[in-house]
C-alpha cells in the first residue's frame, strides 16, 4: 500500500472520529435541554421564568458536558499522536525493506578444481581460469563454463583471487585479474628452488552492467591445485550506484 493511500485513510479515520465525538457532545447537550424542559413541565412555569433549581441543574450538566468534552478532546489528541507514530513506523519499515529487500544480492566464491589434482596449463595464449567448485553464486553472475563474472547491476564491487604455483618443474606461475581487457592486479612466482608458494590479491572497482571480470592465466604458465583448493576466485557487490 502506498504512503499517499495510507495517509488518506488515516486522515479519513481522524475526521470520522472527530465527527463521532461531536455527535456525542451534541446528544449530551440535547439531553440537558430535554431534562430542563421535562422539569419545567412537571413543576410548571411561574411568570415565564426558569426556576433556580432548573438553572442549577442546567449549570451542573453543562459543567459535566464541558469536562467530558475536554476528556474527549484529550483522547482525540492522544489518538492523533498514536496514529502519527504508526505512520512514521510504516515509513521506517518501508525504508528498511528498501535497504534489505530492494538491494540486489550479488556474491560468488569458487575454487579452481572440483575434483582431482595436478597442474592447469600451460596454454599457448593467455586464458581465463575456469573455477568449477562453487561455495556460492548469488545472482548467477559468475559463469563456470567461461570463468567470467558479468555484472548485472551498476555498482562498486570487491574481488579477490589466490594462486598456488606449480610444484615441478621450476615454478612458472603468473595470473592476473582483468576487467574486460584491462589488467588490474597480478600474482606471480617464476623462480626459486623452494616450492609450495602461493599469493593473493584484491581490488575494489566500479562496474557497469555487462562489464566482465575474470582471472587470467598468462601464456605458457601453470598453476597447481588439488582437493585442498588453493586457487580461489571470489567477488560481491558492495553497493549499487
Amino acid at each position: 500500500m502506498s504512503q499517499s493511500i495510507k495517509g488518506e485513510r488515516i486522515l479519513n479515520t481522524q475526521t470520522h472520529k472527530k465527527a463521532e465525538m461531536e455527535k456525542i457532545i451534541l446528544v449530551l447537550m440535547l439531553g440537558c435541554c430535554f431534562c430542563v424542559a421535562e422539569n419545567n413541565e412537571k413543576g410548571g412555569q411561574n411568570s415565564g421564568s426558569t426556576s433556580s433549581s432548573d438553572i442549577c441543574c442546567f449549570t451542573t450538566i453543562a459543567q459535566a458536558v464541558g469536562l467530558l468534552g475536554e476528556k474527549v478532546a484529550n483522547m482525540a489528541d492522544k489518538m492523533t499522536l498514536l496514529e502519527t507514530r504508526l505512520q512514521n513506523s510504516d515509513r521506517e519499515v518501508l525504508e528498511l525493506r528498501s535497504l534489505i529487500g530492494g538491494t540486489p544480492r550479488v556474491a560468488f566464491s569458487a575454487a579452481l578444481r572440483d575434483s582431482g589434482s595436478g597442474n592447469i596449463g600451460p596454454f599457448t595464449t593467455s586464458t581465463p581460469l575456469k573455477y568449477k567448485k562453487f561455495f556460492s553464486n548469488y545472482g548467477d553472475c559468475y559463469n563456470p563454463s567461461t570463468g567470467v563474472f558479468t555484472a548485472t547491476v551498476n555498482g562498486v564491487y570487491f574481488f579477490r583471487f589466490s594462486m598456488f604455483n606449480n610444484l615441478s618443474p621450476t615454478p612458472n606461475s603468473v595470473v592476473s585479474l582483468k576487467k574486460n581487457d584491462q589488467l588490474l592486479v597480478s600474482v606471480w612466482d617464476t623462480s626459486g628452488t623452494d616450492s609450495n608458494d602461493m599469493g593473493s590479491n584484491a581490488v575494489v572497482i566500479p562496474l557497469k552492467v555487462g562489464d566482465n571480470v575474470y582471472v587470467e592465466l598468462a601464456a605458457n604458465r601453470l598453476v597447481y591445485d588439488d582437493g585442498m583448493t588453493y586457487n580461489t576466485f571470489s567477488g560481491f557487490l558492495l553497493f549499487p550506484v
